[in-house]
């Protein structure tokens, strides 16, 4: 008998150690689902589909998961059975999908907002340095542009257009649950979504912040069951699109010895190449290794990364070390506690640009320095060097590594919340969370090596700075449902302090020991300190309504008040409704629409953002003579004007959308329209120029946008080759409807020829280019021809106009994604069309007024023998009038770029089961490897003064974008 018990016995465990079920994954067409994902739900079991859509899990109970993106989750309990195969049907087109929104989520099919989701998918296989990159093409109404190429640089990001001229355009950003207006730490392999709350209905939960729109990000947390360790490294090398050819030692000598004869000696005949000196070849490469799992109690996220990214121009560099830990407790039945941590360091070198060649900048050094300059000079000493014309413009090399430079940056910003359920639908919640950073700036130049260091007898400086910003938010939440009617309100409020210091340092006269970087041993020092604060006080709420998901409203009303202000509160409500046309009666008879919402909303929003910390106060600032008069007394002068009157910018925005889905979700079109109006623009007002401040910032203007957007997502085939399809499109017009006061205000000032080139005038959109009309070269005398435009038979700066406008017609994206077996293609192309771009890198090149090296454009130039040509005469002597800011240098910005190119192949999972993984593929990516423009500059996507809103599209020796080609591999374990 324990015989035969012992032997049945090891049956029954042979039996169920053996077990297993199998089966295979099909669409409603019949044909295979591929790299479906298949896991025992409730622990750590899982697997993939073959190319033939088969899979084998190695369970006897419980319930199986099967889940691919683009259809319906199914999940099948097993019952003793050893064969499921499963019909996964295509997801209802994402109706069901939870979106996050202010303070809470909601049904993407209960959405009476402007809100665009963007998922993980957009992010993964993307190499990307900050989040803000995920937005660009990819989201209606979001116009996303990096300024300049240089490895963590500012990205500029405007939802649906630019509001304001001094109070900033960016949006808020809202990292799970902080808010903040610096994202550039943030990992972007992190990310689990991110909503664009475009309209006012949808951001005025985030009242006096929210002007600008709001970009809600969630991170990834762990999975109850599912127990999972990645490992995502990519490595990539990139390079410059495109050089400028400028003139050889030889062309440089016959042009400056035409301005200054004899300047050259004809014996020189050196050549340096000064764009291949400059630019290499750039990397970047990321490594993350994280863990996430957990249990019904505790759920958890663990990831750390490190990041590095080298420039095409040295010394540029970002590099950054990422530390995140997300938790999820259910300490009771009716208490559950949250954990959100991320703990960075990051490190950036610069490489100067958007500057010209006299005053530090690299790009415009690489372009004007002479040919026949040498590195270092020849006599061995190991000094740069200098240019014979002008001996403090050094070279671009000694630009780039005379000095030591470097900006470091730790970081902490997380939350702890915790949410009681009082009772059924009723919950309480509190959320602490804090954003700390200590920056640190040095830079020492040696006083040997440059002639600039060597006229300073070496420079350095220290900058020092700490801020916090803590906050601490409480709301509550009620559900309810009766009579296929439901019902939701949130009731909350909301402190917010901040902290700034700052100290600063500057020291000349050091010892010709050049291993002596030490502040200290300057002979020369200055300094400045400075604090900042603010703190703003918040009280919200929100009210939810919908019958049948037929007809929904939602209003929500918010109270804040700023510490900036001397009337520091105001209010801003917001409603939508929406309409679900398709669950109408009349609307059951074409079978074609699947689902119809037509969408209004209205809504008023502020921007406290640029409003200085003490707005309301006369600013005095303090300061000794120490270099001159170590024994003289604090000084003191007056900085500001008070202005007790000054009100944050208000814009109110008015939205009308409509969403579309066609056969059974196949095809989904989504279509808004909006008119957005700011009231109360800041401006920086002219007094008197006998007073001794002439300006004081005030409300002074008002300005419009309105525009059109529209969205399409096709499922064009499924089955084995499975074909997808996303495209948007964006119209936007903006407009200067009043300026009080003064009549026109000038921006973008341009160094070679002192003149402003972009203007802010009534009746006019922000970012236009002011100048002179260009009617060719005299023949007779080779001087460029102006237009006289007031008619006055005189040339004068009255005959300055609107000469092109940096804002596009349009914005777009189109990206598509094609699976086939175990690859996987996609294509992202991203475009901007109508924007022009006044190209003053060209004054520099092309204006023959100095001993700069020009491009091979100034061969044509006029001589007696060459009267035809559209380039004037060369003058030197430093006269400019050839290259006044005209239309001579307004060239089409327009252009169509191969954003991202990626193809991945997802290794067979039968093969990777003896290797212990669960995941595994590889993938190539390309990055703006083709770019349709007629820009003659290094690179379209540009503006030399970053994020501004009234100076766009200007190049003036800006760090280009890059080609890049990153291989990386993605492994669950």
């Amino acid at each position: 008998m324990i015989r035969i018990l012992y032997t049945l016995l090891c049956i029954s465990i042979a039996i169920t150690v053996q077990a297993q079920v199998t089966g295979k994954v099909t669409e409603s067409t019949g044909e295979p689902v591929i790299g479906a994902a298949v896991y025992l739900r409730g622990t750590s079991l899982g697997t993939i589909t073959d190319p033939d859509g088969m899979y084998t899990l190695n369970a006897k109970e419980g319930t199986i998961v099967f889940a691919y993106t683009g259809l319906e989750q199914v999940e099948v309990d097993i019952n003793g059975r050893s064969q499921i195969d499963v019909v996964m049907p295509i997801a209802k087109v994402g109706l069901n999908e939870m979106v996050i929104i202010g303070y809470g989520v909601q049904k993407k099919a209960d959405l009476t907002t402007a809100v665009v989701s963007i998922g993980e998918e957009t992010i993964k296989n993307r190499p990307m340095v900050s989040a803000a990159e995920a937005l660009q093409g990819k989201a209606a109404g979001v116009q996303v542009t990096q300024p300049s190429g240089k490895p963590g640089g500012d990205i500029a990001v405007r939802v649906r257009g630019t509001t304001s001229v001094l109070a900033g355009n960016e949006p808020l950003y809202v990292v799970d649950g902080i808010p903040t207006t610096d994202i550039r730490g943030l990992n972007p392999s992190d990310i689990a979504s991110m909503s664009v709350l475009k309209d006012a209905s949808s951001a005025a939960i985030y009242g006096a912040r929210a002007a600008n729109g709001v970009v809600l990000i969630t991170t990834k947390r762990g999975v109850e069951g599912k127990s999972t360790i990645s490992f995502n490294a990519y490595y990539g090398v990139s390079d410059i699109r495109k050089t400028i050819q400028t003139l050889s030692t030889k062309q440089y000598r016959d042009l400056i010895n035409e301005i200054i004869p004899g300047a050259i000696d004809p014996s020189a005949t050196a050549y340096t190449n000064w764009q291949d000196e400059t630019f290499g070849y750039g990397t970047n490469q990321s490594y993350q290794l994280s863990f996430l799992g957990g249990t019904s109690i505790t759920r958890y996220l663990i990831s750390a990364n490190y990041l590095n990214q080298t420039g095409i121009a040295k010394p540029a560099s970002f590099d950054r070390y990422s530390l995140r830990l997300n938790l999820d407790n259910k300490a009771t039945d009716w208490l559950n506690l949250g954990v959100s941590l991320n703990m960075l360091r990051s490190s950036t070198k610069d490489t100067p640009d958007n500057a010209s060649s006299g005053r530090g900048g690299v790009i415009m050094s690489a372009l004007n320095t002479p040919p026949f300059l040498h590195i270092y000079r020849q006599n061995g000493s190991g000094q740069y060097d200098p240019n014979p014309f002008q001996p403090s413009w050094e070279n671009p090399i000694a630009y780039m590594f005379g000095p030591d430079q470097e900006a470091v940056d730790n970081r902490l910003l997380g939350n702890v919340n915790a949410e009681a359920k009082i009772f059924k639908g009723f919950s309480l919640k509190t959320n602490f969370g804090a954003d700390i950073n200590a920056h640190q700036w040095d830079y020492y130049l040696d006083p040997f090596k440059t002639n600039y260091g060597r006229n300073q007898n070496g420079i350095g400086q220290a900058d020092k700075s700490n801020s916090m910003i803590w906050l601490w938010e409480n709301t509550a939440n009620y559900t309810t449902s009766f009579n296929d009617q439901h019902l939701s309100f949130l009731a909350g409020s909301s402190i917010q302090k901040s902290r700034w210091s700052d100290s600063f340092l500057y020291g000349t006269d050091y010892p010709d020991d050049t291993s002596v970087q030490t502040l200290n041993a300057a002979n020369v020092i200055t300094g400045s300190t400075d604090v900042q604060e603010w703190s703003l006080a918040s009280f919200f709420g929100r009210v939810m309504y919908d019958y049948k998901s037929r007809y929904l409203l939602t209003a929500s009303l918010r109270r804040d008040g700023s510490s900036k202000l001397a009337n520091p509160w105001g209010t801003m409500p917001s409603f939508s409704l929406g309409w679900r046309i398709s669950d109408e009666p009349f609307m059951k008879s074409i079978d074609a629409i699947y689902d119809m919402k037509l969408r209004v909303g209205w809504g008023k929003n502020g921007n406290q953002e640029g409003i200085p910390n003490y707005a309301r106060y006369g600013l005095v600032s303090y300061y000794r003579r120490a270099a001159t008069n170590p024994l003289s007394g604090p000084s003191s002068v007056q900085v500001t004007y008070g202005n007790p009157d000054l009100k944050w910018e208000t814009t109110t925005q008015s939205n009308i959308g409509l969403d579309i889905a066609l056969w059974k979700g196949r095809f989904n079109f989504t279509a808004d329209a909006y008119y957005k109006k700011t009231n109360d623009v800041l401006l920086n007002v002219q007094l008197s120029n006998s007073l001794p401040i002439t300006t004081i910032q005030t409300n002074a203007g008002k300005i419009e946008n309105k525009g059109i957007e529209f969205n399409v997502s096709t499922i064009n085939t499924t089955g084995t080759l499975h074909w997808s399809t996303d495209f948007n499109i964006s119209f936007n017009k903006n407009k200067v409807l009043a300026l009080d006061y003064t009549e026109v205000y000038y921006f973008g000032r341009i160094y070679s020829n002192n003149q402003d080139v972009a203007i802010v005038r009534e009746g006019m959109p922000l970012g236009i280019f002011y100048g002179y009309i260009s009617e060719g070269v005299d023949p007779e005398t080779g001087n460029l021809m102006y237009k006289d435009v007031n008619g006055n038979g005189m040339f004068d700066p009255g005959d300055r106009t609107i000469i092109g406008d940096g804002n596009p017609d349009f914005t777009y994206g189109l990206t598509n994604s094609l699976t086939w077996k175990n690859f996987g293609l996609d294509l992202f192309f991203q475009g901007s069309q109508g924007n022009d771009i006044f190209n003053a890198t060209r004054i520099d090149l092309e204006g023959m007024f100095d001993s700069k090296n020009q491009s091979v454009a100034v061969l044509n130039r006029w001589t007696p023998d060459n009267r035809n040509t559209d380039i004037p005469r060369a003058v030197g002597g430093g006269n400019v009038d050839n290259v006044r800011n005209s239309t001579r240098f307004v060239e089409d910005g327009s252009y169509l770029r191969l954003k991202s190119a990626t193809l991945t192949y997802n290794i067979n999972a039968k093969s990777l089961r003896h290797l212990k993984l669960q995941k595994l593929s590889v993938y190539i990516t390309g990055q703006n490897l083709l770019t349709f423009t007629k820009y003659s500059g290094f690179d379209p996507e540009v503006n030399a003064f970053g994020q501004s809103a009234t100076e766009l599209g200007i190049d003036y020796g800006t760090y280009p974008q890059s080609r890049t080609l990153t291989f990386g591999v993605n492994v669950e374990f």
